[in-house]
């Protein structure tokens, strides 16, 4: 098992914290640089769209996994970072500006849900933004004017500094860009006083307000922050998709976004990338393995949904930590066998009495 005895401050502040660190995640750059010339354009495509939805799940994951607050319509913030994106760029606005306009405007919206939201928390916190969802998909619906309504709006590709970056290996070096800037931002936020608030939050509110955290200031900007990611998210998925239409945005895909979080591990950047993974990969492999089904089985209309409900079931039921959390069990086993315990990882009640008592 490895211990590492810390005689600097600058080892707190090292994002690889030690040589197996710094070898693995090495080999994942190389990896993803050479990716374009290593897969074929069908995978590097899926790559650009599990890139894409990493960075939702890191602003979600944020919101959820490290404040506590959960969202069942988060997808609405991602269609309203994807329809600013789409009309800006077919304005003639640069790229870098409309992504950024669309950033600030989810993160706009993010704080004009999360300001009636601070009264709610638990599944009442879920019901009102699930109901703002269904209210921004029928705003994509009505508003023709700008959105095109049921009809949907062609978007225009990436245009930066001159070049035309299209859907292909440009275009995936971009998104990767931004994922890398997102998670060094998300990484550098959890380390600073508003990120450990948003913990303190999350195990306890109480104990938090005790200790002179402003409850209402930081869960509103956890929820501009979370949006925010969504935003950029969006912008990147409406260049990747090409077309936009309201029922992109529903309930479906929000459930789909918390699905993510939930199986990749709640409470860890790690798991985001894992559950994009998951979400991307999960319907290539449900396609695979229906031509070995019988007809009655592969050919029914629901099977991706009773799969995925299936596996959101056994996770809950048998892994909760999620992917990254099986992870870590693996990887302990085998640095602590033979001494490892089974019930190493078993949740305690990390509740106080009084919170109990509510």
């Amino acid at each position: 098992m490895r211990f590492i005895f810390k005689t600097t401050y600058d080892q707190d502040l090292r994002l690889a914290k030690h040589g197996g660190h710094v070898f693995w995640y090495s080999a994942l750059a190389v990896f993803m640089l050479l990716a374009p010339w290593l897969l074929g354009e069908y995978l590097l495509a899926q790559m650009t769209f599990i890139l894409i939805y990493s960075i939702v799940g890191l602003g979600l994951m944020l919101l959820a996994g490290f404040t506590g607050l959960f969202s069942i319509g988060h997808a609405a913030f991602l269609g309203v970072g994807a329809y600013t994106q789409a009309v800006l760029t077919g304005m003639g606005v640069p790229f870098v500006v409309a992504i950024a306009a669309a950033a600030a405007l989810s993160a706009l919206i993010g704080i004009v849900v999360g300001l009636p939201a601070l009264r709610v928390k638990g599944i009442y916190l879920g019901i009102a933004t699930l109901a703002f969802g269904f209210i921004i998909e029928e705003v994509f619906a009505r508003w023709e004017s700008v959105t095109g309504g049921n009809a949907g709006l062609m978007v225009n590709t990436v245009k930066l500094f001159g070049y035309d970056l299209g859907s292909g290996t440009g275009f995936y070096f971009l998104c990767l860009v931004i994922a890398v800037l997102c998670t060094l931002a998300i990484l550098n936020l959890l380390r600073s006083p508003t990120g450990r608030a948003f913990v303190a939050i999350r195990d306890s509110e109480i104990s938090a307000q005790s200790m002179g955290i402003h409850l209402a200031y930081y869960k509103t900007l956890s929820f501009a922050l979370s949006a925010a990611f969504a935003g950029i998210g969006g912008a990147l998925y409406a260049h990747q998709i090409r077309f936009l239409s309201p029922e992109q945005f529903n309930i479906i895909q929000s459930i789909d976004l918390l699905l993510m979080v939930v199986i990749g591990g709640l409470g860890s950047v790690h798991g985001a990338f894992l559950g994009a993974i998951f979400l991307i990969g999960l319907p290539q492999a449900i396609s695979l393995v229906k031509d070995f089904l019988p007809d009655a089985i592969g050919q029914a209309p629901g099977l991706k949904a009773v799969i995925y409900g299936g596996v959101l079931i056994a996770f809950v039921l048998f892994e909760p930590l999620g992917i990254y959390g099986r992870w870590l069990k693996v990887r302990t086993y085998f640095q602590l066998f033979p001494f490892y315990r089974k019930g190493m990882f078993k949740r305690q009640k990390a509740f106080q009495k009084s919170d109990r008592l509510r």
